[in-house]
């Protein structure tokens, strides 16, 4: 199978990153002195600094005019200096330590004079990950005001520019060439395991000879081009998040699959509702009512609308149709640098679309002893209505195998 043939991929600039922590402060309440942020994901966004995420505690200041320091645990220093991009890395000893690491974190805001600031924060403190304990900012820095300021952060985050969209673009099209592995690979007999494997294989190989390997640009949800079923295969593809199983391919089986790459730190989603040998009555007609389900949300993404209305228009159908009991989740959600970002496709999210948002639209139908029914398909809200980047066949005849 041919391999996608293209441009050289570029990652984000280390100019456009320091622009997003320039610009910052326009989506943060007024008076907001500074920014405290522990979020893997933010400091990936704003510093391009991606770790993983340990009991020791790591910390992004960022400051007015754009100024970002970068607080880490002494054994992240070479990491920090080398890959980061931060005017300042401050570091402590090891957690606990004889001075918690809060304390230390405080230490330093106090030094740049914000001990009693307003200071926009995701977390009030770092999350327990790993058994991590400490006191929250606000016990560290009393005479501060904290504002929680995660939804401002996701907005800013929710636009993405002509680079990051060249980057998912470019995931679109390695997770489209996963998937075609993993339906040329697919038969009866074939292990879940093994066909995942190849496909995810061959499709990685093929991406990294050529635009190389994505190492300083990594994605925390995604490494190389990756195809999989993820356990839905039969009966338990009714599961929306089944588990992979292992289990083999049998005739008559429904299959939904997902698909995409890690390319620059973005990634893209693709999914497929796939059938072993030639569909019943009962899968044709469920596989019908979510194709009717996808476009009706096509029709309604559009800039100015809100995201509730594209989840209650596909909600009118399942309930026009009859198909409540198999209606299990939101239309779709964000995404870019993370897996699921905001704004969501669901009728509690008031937000508006708008030009320069990306989305996977995955409306789905669940049928128990009969199987899932989903795709899900990555758009771009334009200036006119939207696109559909992901490539990949979505009608019946071409997701048959056998």
């Amino acid at each position: 199978m041919t391999a996608p043939t293209h441009p050289p991929v570029r990652p984000i600039s280390a100019e456009e990153r320091a622009a997003r922590a320039a610009t910052v402060f326009d989506h943060l309440p007024p008076g907001t002195d500074a920014a405290v942020l522990f979020d893997d994901q933010f400091i990936q966004y704003y510093a391009a600094f991606a770790f993983h995420a340990t009991e020791r505690p790591i910390a992004l200041i960022l400051l007015p005019g754009g100024e970002r320091h970068l607080f880490v645990p002494r054994l992240e220093r070479e990491h920090a200096q080398s890959f980061a991009q931060a005017e300042q890395v401050v570091d402590y000893p090891e957690y606990p330590g004889d001075t918690h690491p809060m304390q230390r974190l405080a230490d330093h805001l106090n030094s740049l004079g914000l001990g009693r600031a307003r200071i926009g924060v995701d977390h009030d403190g770092y999350p327990p990950v790993m058994g991590y304990s400490g006191p929250p900012v606000s016990e560290v820095l009393p005479d501060a005001v904290l504002l929680r300021v995660s939804p401002q952060l996701d907005a800013q985050m929710a636009l993405k520019s002509p680079a990051e969209l060249d980057l998912i673009r470019e995931s679109v099209r390695w997770g489209d060439h996963a998937h075609r592995l993993l339906q040329q690979y697919t038969q009866v007999g074939a292990s879940e395991t093994d066909v995942e494997g190849q496909a995810t294989r061959e499709a990685t190989a093929a991406m990294v000879a050529a635009i190389g390997e994505q190492r300083r640009t990594p994605n925390r949800w995604l490494s190389g081009a990756v195809a999989l079923y993820r356990g839905q295969i039969g009966a338990a593809s009714a599961l929306p998040h089944a588990m992979t199983s292992g289990v083999r391919f049998q005739a008559g089986d429904t299959l939904v699959t997902g698909a995409g790459a890690g390319v620059g730190g973005y990634i893209s989603e693709l999914e497929r509702t796939m059938f072993m040998g030639e569909p019943s009555a009962e899968q044709r007609r469920f596989f019908g009512h979510m194709l009717n389900l996808q476009d009706i949300a096509f029709e309604a993404l559009r800039p100015g609308a809100t995201c509730a209305s594209v989840d209650v228009a596909v909600q009118a159908y399942v309930d026009r149709e009859g198909l409540r009991a198999h209606w299990r989740h939101h239309v779709g959600h964000g995404l870019g640098q993370r897996i699921h970002e905001s704004p969501f496709l669901d009728r509690g999210d008031p937000r508006v679309l708008e030009s320069g948002m990306v989305l996977s639209v995955e409306p789905g139908l669940y049928v128990p002893g009969l199987g899932g029914f989903r795709h899900s398909d990555t758009i771009l809200i334009t200036n006119s209505g939207m696109e559909i980047l992901t490539l990949y066949p979505r009608a019946l005849e071409d997701l048959i195998i056998g």
